[in-house]
């Protein structure tokens, strides 16, 4: 049940703790502050307004005590779910009327619209509980049942005469180390947490996240498909072999296992539609039916041998035999250590079938660690107990012949075998190798032990269908929760849930589906193996899931099952491997092909979950530790990259620059927009700097960078904030980027020495800077003012503010946009093309003037441009200039070929660009003679820092023509540039009065089509020639 979204028009003194008098039962406490009204007072009653207030005795706070409801994600029904209070309601002054922030559960909100709990009670019948199961029903006999299977009946015997009982026991403990280990690293997961519905998927992919989790869910999902007709047809090949011996033919033996193979499944699938608890009745029948077969089998060892059984190698139990029978007699192409490993160890797997209906367990983690560890104790000591029996009791080879009796043999010397002992010789077909009876030849020696062998023929039954109706159920409840998770298309069809168990009807049938077409195949040997590698993999996950999981000392890890070891998960995850190319190493390609194909998708896709996965834990980890790593590295020119503090404001609203900057910090360096709201500090003014909404728009662009939002009484002090504050250690911006002021002119003089003092505070802590400029200017907040760059141009406090959307104003208690705007295309989007980038290295600021053209056309969009660089210089020393930068040029290795000089740049400009230049000044000029009244005196440099005296125009004479002669030039030179970068001169406090430097950058970059970018660099060397 999801939380109630607060109210926006409640304040905070509705958060009074007033005592409610009355309680919903009528009565009046005894004695003492009563519990229920006292959490009314944050959520779990009614309306505070309708409650006399009271006066507190100390003791009755809104502070409230630990409660499971304040954890918990959803509401038992019968009563109100209690809240806890928020610090907003705890810390904030109750006198306060503005709204909370957005991010607030209000109680008030909460409150609103409520009804008593009586109500509540008359207007809603109690659900209905669903079937839940405990951990021997729901999850032990279920194991059971999936892993036993017709291994144990028609093969166990074989590999015990192979192997020898002695290396059977250690095939048997070997595969069972595997298993149970796998199996604590499942409690351990499964113990991690509530777990709800998805079984392996859900253990997986809430550790090591959707990537590997989707992908695995996938697969294990359809192996457990395909899994229901291979125990069909399993089943059905045994149906056809007895009606074979009884001449009883429907078609053909093919078609007849197809026929009851479609009967079989589509009588399955009836029970698994039925509901759980039907289902759940069918395995407990089969379970009974398997421990009768044993119980008959067992009963059948102790029972007397007959002559019949005799002949085809049965004595009972006898020491010579188990001795006999303990060493390996390998035989045939299958006859090793890793043969019979491979044929054994799928009769070890199933280990899952219990975790697979999590969601139908009553407490599943306590019934899956117990469960599932104990059916794979009793799975090992069957068959233990098995091979132990059958080798003590049954020779390896036998005639079945009653003939072949000692004393009807010519000669007893020659007789070959530990039968001789007891009287029979079956020398003859132990010579011949035509022996049809024994524990190596008979796969029915369990039925012909048996004391009644038409029980271990239900055995038999039991186990394949009983593993059928195990994956027919585990298939769609995993599928289920990997639909409604929404990490692959086209699938959500299927996770739709029906009654009260919500069962996924949809999986059922499509799951039924592939099931028939594989058995009307019916030929599964193919198939088969890969379906082992896919179970193979998933628990090679689940146990790097434990080791991923402990290994990120994630405070978050804090599994109740404590018996477990990360390492020893690590080694059973690589044995797991090794063991799916052991047993057919095609099909372990195939799975690992399939997992990697489905990881990738994923990770391109990248779905918006967020599971707290051990992946995002190790993640922090590591960036943690290369940051602190970091510190003890010194900084090399060689290793500069331009690290970026872009005031965007809200990023949305300035996507130019946010453009032009990804363009040479993405997958290079570091980009962090920067956002100063300047108001009064509250909640709403901080949710409206540090909104999540600016990261989605920046994730949403493509655009890889950092979101930081400070709230500051001024532009100035918050940028200074950003300047000192933002970034950890090393990976810190050394760039400030900032778009032009334009205008400056109109705009409040203060305003004007405010941002050039941003840009004396940049270089007073050793940044570069840049400034753009363009001509339609850079603000995109309002499409009908599209040309007016209002970040700049409306005064000091809009430079970075957050004024992008219509609906966000600056008054603290508007209401505020979350979701940022829709994404508006830039010039710096598109392709350049043939054109050219022209960079003005007019003064040595270090080379971060040529470091940046060189990173733009490192990107496909810039790469087909050429880059111009011009220099200033003289007539007559022209070509030697120009050979001496090219030169530079070239061992600095950056590609660029074209140099020009220019010596027309120490000209006079022209006098109409003057006169423009002195009309843009004249408003901050301070006049020497003033015409005042008495009572009134001009301000002084001290009070008005911006105005220009005529000590400042004749200091600054010199460069202030230069930027008008600049302007000229750029205009002759680089008016159909796709960019223009220029060096900036550096303005001297105290000597430059900002208005002045103001009018330098402005009529340096006025009039020009291209977007213009002034830099500046902090005179630190970025580029070097040298290799050390």
């Amino acid at each position: 049940m999801e939380t109630p979204v607060a109210s926006d028009g409640v304040p905070l003194a509705a958060f009074r703790p007033n005592l409610p008098t009355p309680v919903p039962n009528g009565k009046t406490p005894s004695s003492g502050f009563d519990e229920s009204g006292y959490y009314q007072c944050y959520g779990d009653g009614g309306s505070l307004a309708s409650r006399p207030s009271v006066a507190l005795t100390g003791y009755e706070t809104l502070d409230a005590p630990p409660h499971y409801d304040f954890y918990a994600n959803t509401q038992a029904w019968g009563r109100r779910r209690r809240f806890r209070p928020s610090l907003y309601e705890l810390h904030g002054n109750p006198e306060d009327n503005t709204r909370p922030p957005l991010y607030e559960e209000m109680t008030a909100g909460r409150m609103e619209g409520d009804t008593s709990e009586d109500e509540v009670d008359e207007e809603k019948e109690p659900p209905s509980e669903p079937t839940r199961f405990g951990w021997i029903q729901g999850v032990m006999i279920r194991c059971m049942l999936n892993i036993w299977g017709v291994i144990l009946y028609l093969r166990l015997p074989w590999i015990t005469a192979q192997a020898g009982i002695g290396m059977t026991w250690v095939i048997i403990l070997l595969s069972a180390s595997i298993t149970g280990i796998t199996g604590l690293s499942t409690s351990a997961i499964a113990t991690n947490g509530k777990v709800k519905g998805g079984g392996t998927y859900f253990l997986i992919s809430r550790s090591l996240g959707p990537e590997l989790g989707g992908s695995i869910g996938l697969i294990f999902a359809f192996a457990n498909a395909v899994a229901v007709a291979m125990h069909t047809v399993g089943f059905a090949e045994t149906v056809t072999d007895l009606m074979s011996e009884n001449g009883a033919v429907m078609v053909d033996k093919t078609n007849d296992i197809r026929i009851i193979g479609v009967i079989t499944v589509t009588c399955l699938l009836g029970i698994s539609m039925a509901g759980m608890a039907w289902e759940s009745k069918a395995q407990v029948m089969f379970f009974l039916l398997i421990m009768v077969s044993f119980a008959s089998y067992i009963v059948g060892t102790i029972m007397p041998a007959s002559i019949e059984k005799q002949a085809k190698g049965f004595f009972g139990y006898r020491a010579d035999i188990f001795a006999t029978n303990f060493v390996p007699n390998w035989r045939g192409p299958e006859g090793s250590f890793f043969g019979m490993f491979s044929i054994f160890f799928p009769s070890a797997t199933g280990i899952l079938a219990g975790a697979n209906i999590s969601g139908d367990l009553k407490n599943p983690t306590v019934a899956i660690p117990r469960g599932t560890l104990m059916a794979i104790f009793w799975t090992t000591i069957s068959y233990i107990i098995i091979s132990a029996t059958i080798g003590s009791c049954v020779v390896r080879d036998a005639s079945g012949s009653i003939n072949d009796t000692l004393a009807a043999s010519s000669s007893a010397d020659a007789c070959t075998g530990i039968s001789c002992d007891y009287g029979w010789d079956f020398s003859e077909c132990i010579n011949n190798n035509t022996c049809a009876y024994g524990i190596s030849n008979y796969y029915q020696s369990l039925s012909m032990v048996s004391a009644f062998a038409p029980l271990i023929t239900a055995g038999i039954f039991g186990a394949t269908l009983s593993s059928a109706l195990a994956c027919l159920v585990s298939a769609p409840k995993v599928f289920q929760c990997l639909c409604q998770d929404h990490l692959y298309p086209l699938i959500g069809f299927f996770g739709k849930g029906y009654g009260k168990n919500n069962e996924p009807l949809r999986g059922f049938l499509l799951t039924y589906i592939i099931a028939a077409c594989f058995i009307l195949i019916a030929e599964l040997n193919t198939i088969a193996p890969i379906i082992s590698n896919f179970y193979l993999c998933s628990y090679s996950l689940i146990n790097f899931s434990c080791f991923h999981a402990s290994i990120t000392n994630s405070p978050g890890w804090r599994p109740s099952f404590r018996f477990y070891s990360k390492w020893l998960s690590l080694l059973i995850s690589v044995v797991c491997v090794i063991i799916m190319f052991l047993l057919t190493w095609w099909a372990a390609l195939i799975a690992i092909g399939v997992v990697a194909f489905f990881l990738g998708y994923t990770l391109y896709k990248k779905p918006d979950v967020n599971w707290g996965s051990s992946v995002q834990a190790n993640l922090y980890n590591m960036a943690l530790n290369h940051c602190v790593g970091l510190n003890v590295v010194e900084d090399h020119v060689k290793n500069y990259r331009p690290q970026c503090l872009v005031l965007t404001g809200s990023p949305d609203s300035r996507p130019a620059l946010v453009d032009l900057v990804n363009c040479f910090t993405k997958n290079l360096s570091l980009m962090m927009c920067g956002n100063v709201v300047t108001a009064d500090s509250s909640p709403s003014v901080l949710e409206k700097a540090s909104s999540n909404s600016h990261t989605s728009w920046l994730n949403k662009r493509k655009v890889k960078s950092f979101y930081r939002g400070v709230v500051a009484p001024d532009l100035r002090s918050g940028v200074n904030m950003l300047l000192q504050g933002s970034g950890l250690g090393r990976i810190k911006p050394n760039v400030l980027v900032m778009g032009f002021k334009k205008d400056w002119q109109s705009d409040s003089p203060q305003a004007a020495h405010n941002y050039i003092e941003i840009l004396h505070d940049a270089f007073d802590l050793q940044y570069g800077v840049c400034v753009l400029r363009m001509k339609e200017g850079l603000d995109a907040s309002r499409s009908s003012q599209s040309h007016v760059n209002q970040g700049f141009e409306g005064g000091p406090d809009r430079i970075s503010t957050i004024s992008a959307p219509s609906c966000i104003q600056t008054s603290v208690s508007s209401s505020i946009t979350v979701e940022p705007e829709t994404q508006s295309s830039t010039v710096f989007q598109k392709k350049q093309g043939k054109k050219t980038i022209d960079v003005y290295w007019l003064y040595d600021d270090g080379g971060l003037t040529l470091l940046l053209p060189y990173l733009l056309t490192r990107r496909k969009r810039w790469a087909r441009c050429k880059v111009r660089v011009f220099v200033g210089g003289e007539k007559d020393k022209k070509d030697e200039q120009k050979e001496e930068v090219l030169s530079l040029i070239k061992k600095f290795r950056l590609g660029f070929h074209d140099v020009e000089v220019l010596p027309d740049i120490y000209e006079n400009p022209e006098a109409v660009n003057i006169h423009h230049f002195e009309n843009m000044i004249r408003r901050f000029k301070l006049d020497s003679n003033p015409k005042h009244e008495m009572d009134s005196e001009p301000p002084s440099p001290q009070d008005a820092p911006w105005m220009i005296t005529e000590q400042d125009l004749e200091r600054n004479m010199a460069k202030s023509l230069r930027q008008v002669r600049l302007n000229e030039v750029l205009l002759d030179y680089s008016r159909d540039a796709a960019l223009v970068l220029i060096t900036v001169p550096v303005g001297r406090r105290g000597v430059c009065p900002s208005s002045l430097y103001l009018a330098w950058l402005d009529i340096l970059s006025r009039n020009l089509r291209a977007p213009v970018l002034m830099v500046r660099g902090n005179q630190e060397s970025v580029l070097t020639f040298y290799c050390q």
